[in-house]
């Protein structure tokens, strides 16, 4: 049962709905869907709106009890550039719990497991072309293991203090979206502990 709340909401926000009509599949590859479709407009009027279905996706930041978080770097084609960011993944298995798959990636991706895992938000990534929503994790009370990452990434592992990692988010090292939202958030949360 919907609460009144999300109901208000609705109607409060009805002149702004676009009504799909139609939906083409573009393009279907192994990560991402392509769909095309036709949507009716709040004036009556039509359009087309393009976007990419993504399965979802969780990360996770690792924090040492000294206060460092541990990051990897990797190159990203799409961006031609090596990047700094938290260890994450997508949802391999349709109806894949996010927290399952967070431990998953911490694991292959740095070789680290977490007595504690802390749920820091839900963040849609691109809002104007792709339904991608990401589940963003603190993981503390870490044991550190071996590294055993998917047979196409090459990544290097960095530890790095939270307080380093804030400035380079602010001097525009760390560029990757998930990566600024979790040590942003970590950094506030660990300054309100103290």
């Amino acid at each position: 049962m919907k609460n009144i709340f999300d109901l208000e909401m609705k109607y409060m926000y009805e002149d702004l709905i676009e009504k799909k009509i139609a939906s083409v599949n573009v393009f279907d590859g192994d990560l991402l869907h392509v769909k095309k479709d036709e949507v009716e407009l709040p004036n009556g009027r039509y359009a087309s709106r393009e976007w990419i279905e993504h399965p979802g996706a969780s990360a996770v930041i690792p924090y040492t009890a000294d206060g460092n978080i541990i990051m990897v770097r990797q190159y990203r084609y799409p961006v031609r550039q090596v990047t700094l960011e938290i260890p994450a993944g997508k949802l391999d298995l349709e109806g894949e719990d996010p927290l399952a798959c967070a431990k998953r990636e911490l694991s292959e991706e740095t070789g680290y497991t977490s007595e504690k895992y802390t749920k820091l938000l839900t963040l849609a990534t691109t809002v104007g072309f792709s339904n991608e929503y990401i589940h963003i994790y603190l993981a503390e009370e870490l044991k550190a293991g071996q590294m055993h990452p998917d047979e196409d990434e090459f990544l290097n592992l960095l530890t790095i203090p939270l307080a380093k990692a804030v400035q380079m988010v602010y001097n525009g090292e760390i560029i990757d979206a998930k990566s600024v939202s979790a040590i942003l958030l970590v950094n506030m949360i660990k300054n309100k502990e103290c």
